[in-house]
């Protein structure tokens, strides 16, 4: 059975390779998120599978009820968003470095802001100031302003997925979530992987086969699998994850929670990978 996760196509709609009787083939139309955290849904109006952060890209295979069905450019992940949510594509050149930073009507600290982006979310650099970088916002007629410290050119990945999932720390748990609002742990994992330019899925199920099986010993970078969760080893005693027991990104010595989470009736660890 087709994973409807990973599969772009619904009662109507398919992209070509997928269609089934009565679904019509068509061509992917390229959209940008225009707003801040887009809920990625299983159905119109459905639960929340994922989110997606500003000027990342959703191919829009169908319009229809005020829903884009589509498939998210980062990973292949398959729904439905809030067609308020989308734009015409906008190009990145930088992305959002720090944990969160803020957008601003003009170039100074004590102007009003217009939203909050997070971690992750890519915007289009259209003049470099003084501290500050004017970025395009709506269609790329109006422009906003965020600090020149907070962004990093896309073509400069990371080196080292712990150190991203470590601005995390703090962040409260969202299942499904993606952001520096609110995140899970596969969205926790997946952050850090893409920023360091490194493919991966955005479910802890999909993410057991990155690298491969490890043996002996934990090491930085290390992951550990439970079912339905996943964790990061920042060295050979103590992992980072985003859990429901502590309601946040939290460090956690790794015998602890492998005992804590075998205890609550989650199992042992069912994977240990390295890349």
């Amino acid at each position: 059975m087709s994973d409807r996760r990973l599969t772009p196509a619904n009662a109507r709609v398919a992209m070509q390779g997928f269609a089934s009787d009565g679904q019509d083939i068509v061509t992917p139309t390229p959209a940008s998120v225009a707003v801040p955290v887009a809920n990625l849904r299983a159905q119109p109006a459905g639960k929340r599978d994922r989110q997606l952060l500003w000027g990342e890209g959703f191919d829009v295979l169908e319009r229809r009820d005020g829903w884009a069905f589509g498939v998210a450019q980062r990973d292949g992940y398959v729904g439905y968003v809030e067609e308020t949510a989308l734009e015409p594509v906008q190009t990145a050149t930088h992305l959002i470095s720090v944990r969160a930073t803020h957008l601003y009507l003009t170039e100074s600290f004590k102007a009003e802001e217009v939203t909050s982006l997070s971690f992750g979310s890519r915007v289009r650099v259209v003049d470099e100031r003084h501290k500050f970088m004017e970025i395009a916002t709506g269609d790329g007629t109006e422009t906003g302003f965020v600090p020149k410290a907070h962004v990093r050119p896309i073509e400069r990945p990371f080196s080292d997925p712990v150190t991203i999932a470590q601005l995390f720390f703090g962040t409260p748990y969202l299942w499904g979530g993606n952001s520096a609002f609110g995140i899970d742990c596969s969205g926790l994992t997946q952050a850090g992987f893409l920023a360091c330019g490194l493919a991966c899925p955005g479910d802890s199920d999909m993410q057991t086969e990155l690298g491969a099986a490890a043996t002996g010993g934990y090491q930085r970078g290390d992951l550990l699998f439970w079912k339905g969760h996943v964790a990061l080893c920042v060295d050979h005693e103590v992992l980072i994850h985003a859990n429901a027991h502590h309601m946040a990104v939290s460090y956690e010595p790794i015998a602890r929670a492998i005992s804590r989470i075998e205890a609550q009736g989650d199992g042992p660890v069912t994977a240990h990978r390295r890349l």
